[in-house]
């Protein structure tokens, strides 16, 4: 059934869906989310011509189960129905053990990742490494001899996986000024309201000239981090980042589904936010990580990086606000590290995105959300709450 946006009138052609600025804020973004390629210009990132792996079910009634977060009972069942989830999918002995759709969202909706971008190229950047493609030493301008000119002079491949560059760069999601603000128009994604703001990413990239601190010495999250590793990867390899992410991960995964970037003035596939796909298409990927870089029997992402991921961050790099959700936690070739003692991982993005991979229990969760706010501690916690109560669970 085809969905029909909720925020206009059908039969009134040239009305437009929703205010330009605001398409990925709340109310809009619980249908924007599964309707990116419907608002913004995008690249395909192709599934390649062979069959899909198989996920094989064995589906249990998960609602029931139990869990306290932020001090409140809940369930599963509540968590959904409450948590602005679009899609939930768990994973336990490689197997689906749930998979629920809600707001209007199908198994074939491509939906918006945010940053969990980010881990699908930093995996694509793990492959790289492996086939010795790029090297995580090597200085920024070996690849990129242009950000001489700017802050990332002195900086390795490796600082930008981990975010541990000093480049300024400020996050703020809803400051009209921030750089965040300025990525949003230089990606396409906003239109700019200051004429002398940047129109592509690279020309963004290449206007950052301030430090905050010495490299490779704070983890600080700065999205355009990974727009510069995109870079890296394109140069090193002569290919462009869409159908690098085909040609290294999605096709040999064996994916069911084309997922798709969105791309800038330039052409740029938007690496450190702009990938969408489908649900079970994220669990192939969450297989991919349990798995430890291999799918039905074929490797595709060495184990040493995968490995290298879970347990070589630097947890005395990571502070301060990130600590209020993981206290035990860093960051490492662009994933979250849960527990840097068990090696649980993850990919996140802003308004409730996640993929929690815990290789020790075998168990992987995928949630696809489109909360009101764009980070929220409190829905962090609840979800990661459900999460390992579902995993709990099921041991």
């Amino acid at each position: 059934m085809t969905s029909i946006s909720p925020f206009r009138d059908p039969t009134a052609p040239g009305n437009p869906l929703f205010p330009r600025q605001d398409w990925d804020r709340a109310p809009w973004n619980r249908w924007t989310f599964q309707h990116v390629r419907d608002l913004l210009p995008t690249t395909k990132v192709w599934r390649g011509a062979g069959p899909a792996s198989l996920l094989l079910a064995d589906l249990r009634d998960i609602d029931v189960i139990p869990f306290v977060a932020e001090g409140e009972a809940h369930t599963i069942g509540s968590f959904l129905e409450t948590s602005y989830a679009d899609g939930f999918l768990v994973l336990h002995g490689g197997k689906i053990v749930a998979e629920h759709y809600l707001n209007g969202m199908t198994s074939h909706t491509q939906h918006l990742s945010q940053s969990v971008a980010k881990s699908v190229v930093g995996t694509v950047a793990g492959i790289l490494i492996g086939r010795g493609v790029v090297d995580p030493a090597a200085s920024l301008t070996h690849y990129l001899p242009e950000l001489e000119a700017t802050a990332y002079r002195g900086a390795t491949v490796q600082h930008v996986l981990d975010m541990t560059s000093g480049v300024v760069f400020d996050e703020t999601y809803t400051a009209p000024d921030s750089h965040m603000a300025q990525l949003d128009v230089a990606s396409g994604w906003k239109n700019g309201q200051n004429p002398n703001w940047h129109k592509n990413i690279w020309d963004l990239v290449l206007s950052l000239k301030d430090l905050e601190c010495p490299h490779g010495t704070s983890f600080r999250y700065r999205s355009i981090e990974t727009d510069v590793l995109s870079f890296v990867l394109e140069r090193a390899a002569a290919t462009p980042l869409a159908e690098l992410v085909s040609r290294e991960l999605w096709a040999p995964m064996g994916a069911e589904e084309d997922a798709y970037f969105t791309v800038d003035a330039a052409g740029y596939a938007l690496g450190d936010g702009g990938f969408n796909a489908t649900l079970r298409d994220y669990a192939r990927f969450a297989l991919l990580h349990l798995r430890g870089g291999e799918i039905n029997g074929r490797r595709i992402v060495p184990s040493e990086w995968i490995a290298g991921t879970r347990f070589g961050a630097d947890p005395k790099l990571f502070g301060g606000i990130y600590q209020e959700v993981l206290p035990a936690g860093a960051y490492h070739n662009q994933f979250w590290i849960e527990d840097t003692a068990r090696g649980v991982y993850m990919a996140r993005g802003v308004f409730g995105q996640l993929i929690y991979i815990d290789p020790v229990a075998d168990f992987a969760a995928v949630v696809l959300s489109s909360w009101p706010e764009f980070v929220s501690t409190t829905r962090t916690r609840t979800a990661l709450a459900a999460v390992t109560a579902v995993r709990e669970a099921l041991l």
